[in-house]
C-alpha cells in the first residue's frame, strides 16, 4: 500500500498544475494519462501471459505468485476502467444499463450541483465572514483621489448625460415641462403665497429697510428741488402778496417735509412706520382671506400662463438648460466640471480621513450586499442548474473528463496495484493453509 501511496504521490505533484491549463493542454494530459493507466494494464496482461507460459515449461513456485499479482491486477484493472467510464459514456459503445452517467443524469446533476452551492457556500453562516470583511471605502477614496480616475469618471458621465440629452425630443420634454407647471399652478393659492411672503417680511422687519430709504429719497428730493417748491408756492398764491413772502413760505414748507421725512428716516419707532407697518399687516391679512384676491390672482395666473404661453415659457427654458448643459459637459475646463472636481477630492478627502463616513459606508455596502446575496441565493442555484441542463449531454461530460479525468485515472492505476496486492495476499493465504 504504501507503494501505491508514492506512485500517487507521485503523478500528483507532476501535474499539480493542471487545473490552470487550458482545454487543449488538458486533453494531452489526459490522454497521457490514460495511456499510463492503459500501459499498466498491458503489463499486466502480459506478465499474466508470459507467466502462465513460463508454468508449463518451468513450474517454479515464484512464478505463482508473480502470475496471481498479474491475473488479480488485470481484473482490478478493467474492473475500475469500467467504473471510470461509466461516468462518462458506455463502455466500448454498449448500451449497458447505469452507464453514461453524467449524460443520462444532466438535469439532476444540475440541480443537485445548483442545491449543493447554495446550501455549502452561500448559506448565511458562510457568506457573512467574508461581507463582515467588506472595506471598500478606502478602496474608493484613494481612487478618487487620483486626477486620471477623476478624468475618467467625468468624461464617463459627461458622454452618457451627453448620450440622453441628444436623445431626448425637446418636444416632449418641454411638454413635460409645461404639464407639471400647470399642475402645480393649478394647486396653489397664488394670493396665500403673496400674503405669506408679505408676513414673513414683516416678522423678519426687513420692511423698515424700504421705508427708511424711501423717506431718505423723499428728503433728498425736497432739500435738492427747493425752487421747484418756491414756483409752485408762487404758482399758487395771489398777485398781490409779495415774492419775498412766497418764498419764505416755500421755504417754511421744503424745511418742515424735510425735516418730517428726516425723523421718520433716523427714528425707528416713528409713529409713520407703525402705522405703516400695520397697512401692510392689514393688506397681508386680506390678501390670504378675502376671496376676491384670490379671483384677482387666478385671472393674472390665467393671463400669464396660457397653454400656448406656457408651452412656449417651458420650450425656451429646456432650450436653454439643454445648450447650457452641452456646452459645460463638451468643455473640459468647464465650471461645471471644475465644480465636480472639487467636490470629488473632497469626497476622496473625507473617505480617506473620516471614520464615520467610512463606517457608514461600508456598513451600508455589507448590509446591502449580505441582503441582496440572501435574497437571491435560490437564483445562484437557478443558473447552475439551468446552464448544466442546457448543455448538452456528451459536451458536458466531455467538460466533466476534462476537469477530473486524469485524477480519475489514479482509480485506474491505484485499481491495477491493489488488486494484484489483494490478489497475491490471497494466492500467498491459500498456499499456506490451504
Amino acid at each position: 500500500m504504501t507503494f501505491v501511496v508514492r506512485i500517487n504521490h507521485k503523478f500528483t505533484t507532476k501535474f499539480s498544475k493542471f487545473e490552470n491549463m487550458n482545454d487543449e493542454a488538458k486533453r494531452k494530459q489526459l490522454r497521457k494519462y490514460k495511456m499510463f493507466a492503459t500501459g499498466l494494464f498491458v503489463l499486466m496482461a502480459v506478465i499474466f501471459i508470459a507467466t502462465t507460459l513460463l508454468q508449463k515449461s518451468n513450474p517454479s513456485h515464484w512464478l505463482g505468485y508473480v502470475r496471481a499479482f498479474s491475473e488479480a491486477a488485470m481484473v482490478g484493472a478493467l474492473a475500475d476502467w469500467f467504473a471510470v467510464t461509466a461516468l462518462f459514456r458506455h463502455p466500448l459503445g454498449l448500451p449497458i444499463p447505469h452507464t453514461n452517467l453524467i449524460e443520462n443524469s444532466k438535469q439532476r446533476l444540475g440541480d443537485n450541483l445548483g442545491s449543493f452551492v447554495v446550501s455549502n457556500f452561500l448559506s448565511p453562516q458562510n457568506i457573512r465572514p467574508y461581507i463582515q470583511k467588506l472595506k471598500i471605502s478606502h478602496f474608493v477614496g484613494e481612487w478618487l483621489g487620483k486626477e486620471k480616475s477623476q478624468e475618467i469618471l467625468i468624461r464617463n458621465l459627461s458622454d452618457i448625460v451627453l448620450d440622453i440629452l441628444n436623445k431626448l425630443d425637446d418636444t416632449s420634454v418641454s411638454q413635460f415641462i409645461s404639464k407639471k407647471v400647470s399642475e402645480m399652478t393649478d394647486d396653489i393659492k397664488l394670493n396665500k403665497v403673496v400674503g405669506n411672503g408679505i408676513s414673513y417680511i414683516l416678522e423678519k422687519n426687513d420692511h423698515q429697510r424700504m421705508v427708511t430709504n424711501l423717506s431718505r429719497q423723499i428728503k433728498d428730493y425736497i432739500i435738492e428741488n427747493d425752487e421747484m417748491i418756491k414756483d409752485r408756492v408762487q404758482k399758487g398764491s395771489y398777485s398781490f402778496i409779495p415774492s419775498f413772502v412766497d418764498n419764505k413760505i416755500a421755504d417754511k414748507i421744503a424745511s418742515g417735509l424735510s425735516d418730517f421725512f428726516r425723523e421718520i428716516e433716523e427714528d425707528p419707532d416713528h409713529e409713520i412706520r407703525n402705522l405703516i407697518t400695520q397697512k401692510i399687516q392689514d393688506f397681508s391679512t386680506d390678501l390670504k382671506e378675502d376671496p376676491k384676491w384670490d379671483d384677482e390672482f387666478k385671472t393674472i395666473k390665467n393671463g400669464l400662463l396660457k397653454n400656448d404661453k406656457l408651452d412656449e415659457y417651458s420650450n425656451d427654458i429646456w432650450i436653454s438648460i439643454k445648450k447650457t448643459l452641452m456646452k459645460e459637459l463638451q468643455d473640459d475646463q468647464s465650471s461645471l466640471k471644475s465644480y465636480l472636481s472639487k467636490n470629488l477630492n473632497e469626497f476622496s478627502q473625507n473617505l480617506k480621513t473620516d471614520e464615520n463616513l467610512q463606517n457608514k459606508i461600508d456598513h451600508w455596502v455589507r448590509v446591502t450586499a449580505y441582503k441582496y446575496i440572501l435574497k437571491n441565493t435560490h437564483q445562484f442555484g437557478n443558473l447552475i442548474s439551468s446552464t448544466v441542463g442546457n448543455w448538452q449531454g456528451k459536451e458536458l461530460s466531455e467538460k466533466l473528463e476534462l476537469e477530473v479525468g486524469k485524477d480519475l485515472q489514479f482509480i485506474r492505476v491505484n485499481g491495477t496495484l491493489v488488486g494484484g496486492l489483494v490478489g497475491l495476499i490471497i494466492y500467498t493465504i491459500a498456499n499456506f493453509f490451504l
